[in-house]
C-alpha cells in the first residue's frame, strides 16, 4: 500500500475483537512510534504499553471520550515531560503527533483498528500508570483488531472533510 492511500483511508476504530495482537504485530506499532521524528532527536517519550484488562477498564475513565480504552487489546500511553512546566518547548506534542500517527499508521497496515483519546483526570492517568511527577500523559491510543473486519476498508463519509479551497492559503492569508 502506498502512502497516500493509507493517509486517505485511515479510519478510526473505536470497538474492538477481543483477540490480543500478536507479539509480530505489537511490536511493528511501536517500532513505528519509536522511528517518528523528534525535535532536536530527542525523542522525549516514554510508551507505557497496557495490555491488562483490569487496568483498561480504568484508563477508559481517565477522559469522557476514552471508553474504546476499555475493549481495547493494548493501549500506549505516551508519555513526557511535561509540556505545561515553566520553560518546557512545546515541540514534544509535535513529536507525540507523529509518533501516534505513524503507529496508527502501521497498525492500519496490519489490519488493527486504533482511536485516541485524551486525558482529563491527570491523577487518575498517574494513578494508574505509576509515571514519575516530572512526566505527564496527556494521549493514550488504543489498539485491537476490529470487530467488525470492514471498518479498517469503509470509503470516507461525503463532505466529512473540508476541501483543499477551505483549508489552503497561498502566501498570506
Amino acid at each position: 500500500m502506498d502512502v497516500e492511500e493509507a493517509v486517505a483511508r485511515l479510519r478510526t476504530v473505536r470497538h474492538f475483537a477481543g483477540d490480543p495482537l500478536t507479539d509480530d504485530d505489537a511490536r511493528a506499532v511501536l517500532d513505528a512510534g519509536r522511528r517518528a521524528g523528534s525535535s532536536r532527536n530527542l525523542q522525549r517519550w516514554t510508551f507505557v504499553v497496557v495490555t491488562d484488562r483490569e487496568r483498561l477498564r480504568a484508563l477508559s475513565k481517565v477522559g469522557s471520550f476514552a471508553g474504546h480504552l476499555s475493549g481495547a487489546a493494548m493501549a500506549v500511553a505516551l508519555v513526557t515531560p511535561d509540556p505545561h512546566a515553566p520553560d518546557a518547548p512545546l515541540s514534544v506534542i509535535w513529536d507525540l503527533g507523529l509518533a501516534a500517527q505513524n503507529m496508527m499508521l502501521v497498525a492500519w497496515q496490519r489490519g488493527i483498528g486504533s482511536c485516541p483519546a485524551t486525558v482529563y483526570d491527570h491523577d487518575l492517568c498517574r494513578a494508574i500508570l505509576g509515571y514519575p511527577d516530572d512526566q505527564h500523559c496527556e494521549y493514550i491510543l488504543s489498539f485491537g483488531y476490529p470487530a467488525k473486519a470492514e471498518m479498517l476498508g469503509r470509503r470516507p463519509r461525503r463532505g466529512g472533510r473540508r476541501g483543499l479551497v477551505e483549508v489552503v492559503r497561498k502566501e498570506r492569508w
